[in-house]
């Protein structure tokens, strides 16, 4: 600055302080927005993957709400079965096959993170595909699935 005066200085640099003053200040302000966006995304995210875990218990619960009025279908959760004897019948086939469709959405769904994550689903995965009916038509149908779903199901066996 030299003998120049402060007063003087910035008579003379007036626009370049404002220029910077001004870009600071946008600066903060882009800052401000940039967060409140995020925390904006973040709240949408957060309903979608409520609106998106409602959905599929919708599902779950459509494919399994004639399940109790259907004798045909009681083979399918019967820890006794005898598929050897007694083959999968085509109802049974199907029902399981609706089940295997919703057990891959869920899986496509939680790996794309479009919902909260299922602690239980590795459990009750298990559980269902140990079943005899089940575990038949899987070990049938395992092949037509996408290779990274049927390791999920393979390694929920285990």
């Amino acid at each position: 600055m030299g003998d120049m005066g402060t007063g003087e200085w910035i008579s003379q640099n007036w626009f370049e302080f404002a220029t910077v003053l001004c870009g600071i200040c946008g600066l903060w302000f882009s800052a401000f927005a940039i967060h409140q966006n995020t925390r904006a995304q973040k709240d949408e995210t957060k309903a979608r993957r409520t609106s998106n875990l409602l959905a599929m218990t919708a599902n779950h619960r459509e494919v399994w709400k004639n399940f109790p009025n259907s004798p045909e279908l009681a083979r399918v959760i019967d820890l006794s079965a005898d598929v050897k004897n007694q083959p999968v019948t085509p109802a049974e086939r199907f029902f399981v096959s609706m089940i295997i469709a919703n057990t891959s959405s869920v899986y496509e769904a939680l790996k794309d993170e479009l919902v909260t994550e299922q602690e239980g689903l590795r459990r009750d995965v298990k559980e269902f595909f140990s079943l005899p009916v089940p575990r038949a038509v899987w070990t049938k149908t395992k092949l037509l699935q996408n290779q990274d779903f049927a390791a999920f199901i393979e390694s929920s066996l285990k």
